[in-house]
């Protein structure tokens, strides 16, 4: 039988890959459900090649266009951020990919877990804002979470037949993005194109900015805490500029599990949507003589502050890593308008946490209030 697919994101970085693997095994996959952001003219493609049963736009200004370009195809057309949601819950689907960009991609990945769907999550804010929540989810309907991102893909394929070792910690690489070395001074005048400009992978504008600050691995050790049972003390992050060592493990015996390959995310794409198969496919593969050295350094926490803040954020716990993650998607905005330095997007973020009000075990709709109170924080500081 075909698995059936809800890709939602599917224009953005994740989503567009995401359907280059599905392209290539196509008695394997069908496509059921496609959404997008803002993203029309994209969307109308995909949904005329690959024939889905659904497609969403969250931006109901662009409903009609949508609508009108497909109407004389066989697919429903619906608009809106709760359609989103309602579609990832259609008892059809057989797996959800969350490629949505943010807080947007929580509301989803609940409807998905809620309904006993299995999630392939690309969307690491999900387990920042709500991880506690999330995990009890999926554990009370036996739903699994399998992780997209390369790091967390890592960290699971290392895991597999290893169910009864205990873990000492987990290593995340980052590949240091492109002001790898550059100090807190060299960074105060840096501009939204230059931190655009990342060295190894191609992503969309708030996962590269992200990148560039290091906000990205802060933002991942936290989602690793809650997908793999950690505590902070757990959780490691090292420089690999060369992004072949995608993560390690590191058991109680001293023994280190790493997953290698070449920096490509349809491979962490197609293990999460066939696994435990691994499927054949056509992938440039990996060479040790291409690769002769590997090499490692340390986070500079002093110029790259954000790995910090996220490191302070998950040992508070309660909803401050949600508010964390709410003023850096403000923040990161403004800095791609040009309202805001580079170096400022830390700072934002950190006088929101001392601003934001606390709340030690917060309920989905204290995630949601502290989500909205954040952002408000934030836009007032920028």
């Amino acid at each position: 039988m075909k698995k059936n697919l809800a890709i939602l994101g599917s224009t953005g970085s994740i989503g567009t890959q995401a359907l280059e693997v599905v392209e290539a095994y196509p008695d394997f996959f069908s496509i059921e459900v496609l959404t997008a952001n803002n993203n029309e003219d994209l969307l109308i493609k995909q949904a005329i090649k690959y024939q889905p049963d659904i497609v969403v736009i969250a931006n109901e200004s662009k409903y009609k266009t949508v609508k009108e370009a497909l109407s004389s195809h066989h697919i429903k057309v619906y608009a809106g951020s709760s359609a989103i949601s309602q579609v990832a819950s259609m008892s059809k689907i057989n797996m959800v990919l969350s490629a949505l960009v943010g807080f947007s991609g929580l509301q989803p990945t609940i409807a998905a877990l809620q309904a006993g769907i299995p999630v392939a999550l690309a969307n690491k804010e999900t387990m920042v804002v709500a991880g506690d929540l999330i995990v009890e989810l999926a554990l009370a309907n036996k739903t699994p979470i399998i992780p997209v991102d390369s790091e967390h893909s890592a960290i699971f394929q290392c895991l597999q037949g290893e169910i009864n070792n205990q873990i000492e910690k987990i290593i995340l690489t980052a590949s240091g993005g492109p002001f790898r070395g550059k100090n807190a001074k060299f960074l105060e005048t840096v501009t939204p194109q230059q931190a655009m400009n990342h060295p190894v992978w191609n992503m969309g504008a708030k996962v590269t900015i992200d990148s560039a600050s290091l906000m990205n691995k802060g933002l991942e050790a936290i989602e690793a805490k809650w997908l793999f049972n950690l505590q902070p003390s757990q959780i490691e992050i090292v420089i690999h500029p060369q992004s072949i060592i995608h993560s390690l493990i590191q058991f109680t015996d001293g023994s280190l599990k790493a997953q290698m390959g070449l920096p490509d995310m349809r491979l962490p794409i197609q293990y999460a949507l066939t696994y435990p198969k691994r499927l054949t496919n056509n992938f440039p593969r990996f060479s040790f003589v291409d690769y002769p050295n590997l090499t490692f350094e340390y986070v500079d926490t002093h110029a790259f502050r954000s790995i910090q803040l996220a490191f302070d954020a998950m040992k508070s716990g309660g909803n401050i890593p949600c508010v964390l993650n709410a003023a850096n998607e403000i923040a990161v905005d403004a800095f791609l308008k040009g309202k805001i330095k580079f170096l400022e997007m830390s700072n934002i973020i950190e006088k929101t946490i001392n601003k934001a009000f606390f709340i030690a075990k917060p309920d989905f709709n204290d995630y949601y209030e502290t989500d909205k109170n954040a952002r408000e924080i934030a836009m007032k500081l920028i």
